[in-house]
């Protein structure tokens, strides 16, 4: 099968490299598989003991992670690596697709949500749409650098930083930042941020959670927002500052 992957593959020519944790093993083959065929490097794991052993020696560039595993679930574990500071994007595997457990994922720092069964294609399409989000922006578009009090965020790099260091963010609390820093002191619908995020199937809820996740990483006081505002039913607006 001939690959089609110039556009996954970063500007330093490795491709990207995947790591995927199913206690399944038909599915992890199939991944291993198909994945391997779209131009992605893969590593696969059995268990979330196994994924954490892997972590000690590879730098993923994403993780494909099934939630009902025996021994720690895939919750628990985006959760650790969250805690930990790790934020590549992670895509949740279960055979519970409702909204409800959707939204789980997300509070415990996912990216994406995919129900069993799910067509390979469709992880491969969101995968890609997760890598492209973490890509440099062009400096041909000229996005300036949005000050939020002490800390300063770079659209280009997608990168949010403060005195005593970078500070780290998922891909999806990255991908909401990149969104509302474009423009500034303008309101998104919520209805605007999914589309721009991919999570319309998902629902508005979703949009809620990446927000509340977003502003423990740029508010002083989540609960008493300086930038990130919510404008009672319209939807929410950055205001850079340095208040």
């Amino acid at each position: 099968m001939a690959r089609n992957h110039h556009d996954i593959v970063p500007e330093d020519g490795m491709a990207p490299h995947v790591i995927v944790v199913d206690d399944d093993p038909r599915l992890r083959r199939l991944l291993q598989r198909y994945l391997s065929e779209q131009g992605f490097r893969i590593s696969v794991a059995a268990s979330a003991a196994e994924a954490r052993q892997a972590l000690q020696g590879i730098q993923p560039d994403a993780m494909v992670l099934d939630v009902t595993m025996p021994g720690e679930t895939g919750l628990e574990l985006t959760r650790a690596l969250r805690e930990a500071g790790q934020d590549l994007p992670i895509v949740l595997l279960t055979a519970r697709g409702e909204p409800a457990d959707r939204i789980s994922g997300l509070e415990a720092g996912a990216d994406d949500y995919l129900g069993k069964p799910f067509e390979p294609r469709e992880l491969l399409l969101r995968l890609k749409a997760h890598l492209r989000r973490l890509a440099p922006v062009p400096a041909s578009d000229n996005l300036r650098i949005i000050r939020l009090g002490e800390k300063e965020f770079d659209p280009v790099r997608a990168l949010l930083s403060s005195p005593a260091g970078n500070v780290h963010l998922t891909g999806g609390e990255a991908a909401l930042l990149s969104v509302l820093a474009r423009r500034p002191n303008e309101v998104f619908t919520r209805e605007e941020i999914a589309r721009a995020l991919d999570m319309a199937e998902i629902g508005e809820r979703a949009v809620d959670v990446q927000v509340t996740r977003l502003r423990r990483r740029i508010e002083p006081d989540p609960r008493e927002p300086r930038f990130l505002h919510t404008i009672r039913g319209r939807g929410y607006v950055l205001k850079p500052g340095v208040q």
